[in-house]
Parts: C-alpha cells; structure tokens; sequence
C-alpha cells in the first residue's frame, strides 16, 4: 500500500509538473527562432554521415564549410579524400532553386605518391530533411571520380 501511495504520488508530480512550468514560456521565446528557409538552410559546416568504401576511384570524408550566400547562390570551401590516401582542399559554389543544389567545386589534392593534382567537381545535390544527398562526378590527375555522399550539419 506505501508503494502504491508513493508510486501515485510521484505520478501525480511529474504530471502536474508537466502541464505547469514558470519558466517554459521564457525558454520558449527565448530559444526559438525562424527557421532558415532556401540557400540561407545551407549556411554553415556539413560533413559525411559515412565514408566507409572500397572503391579507390571515389571521394569521401567531405566537410563542406557555405560562408558565403548572395541571392540564391552559396559558396565556401571544402575537403574530402580522394583515392584513399589523397587530401583534397578547394572552393565550390552551388545555386539553389527549390530543394535542389546545382553545384561545381574546384581543389588541389596532394598525396604522398603524386605531385599536386587539379580536381574539378560537380553535381546536382538535393537538401531533405536536415541533409543534402550529394551525387557528384569529376575529373582529377588520376583520373575520373564519381560517387554519393550524405552530408549532415
């Protein structure tokens, strides 16, 4: 009977709390805020959910860091690893119509058996649900990559 009263009363606590706190219409207003709507949601650091493969003729392990945002048109850099063992470093810029991203991005990858090598990158990328689904092709000194990433914020 004393546990039954004191599972009861416990109950009735939390319930009571629940649908009365002093504080909840401050934390309210004070924590939300519009949400980003169009190229403005690209705004800041997007990284790859998984970069596990074997494929040796792919990129992985992007970091795409949008600083800039005119319009409907985003730019930033990023990086990635191409070919397994090669660090890739450039810029890219994307346009933005609906929840679709038509992209093109250039870099330079260096690794420890090639000289510095051009990359040229693009894609059309879709932006759902708090992540963007990445297909890109390109050319680089070693040749074509192509592949999909899913990059999250």
């Amino acid at each position: 009977m004393t546990r039954q009263l004191l599972v009861s009363t416990l109950v009735a606590a939390l319930a009571s709390g629940a649908c009365f706190n002093p504080l909840s219409q401050l934390d309210q207003t004070a924590t939300t805020q519009p949400s980003a709507t169009g190229v403005q949601a690209l705004s800041g650091t997007w990284a790859s959910v998984s970069s596990t493969t074997t494929l040796t003729n792919t990129c992985t392990n992007f970091r795409w860091m949008v600083t800039d945002i005119n319009g409907s048109t985003g730019s930033g850099t990023f990086t990635a690893t191409c070919f397994q063992n090669m660090s890739v470093s450039g810029t890219a810029t994307g346009t933005m119509t609906g929840s679709t991203i038509t992209w093109t991005a250039t870099a330079i990858g260096r690794s420890p058996t090639s000289a510095d090598c051009p990359i040229s990158l693009a894609g059309t990328a879709t932006l759902d649900n708090g992540q963007i689904r990445v297909p890109y092709t390109g050319t680089t000194c070693l040749g074509p990559v192509s592949g999909t990433e899913i990059l999250r914020q």
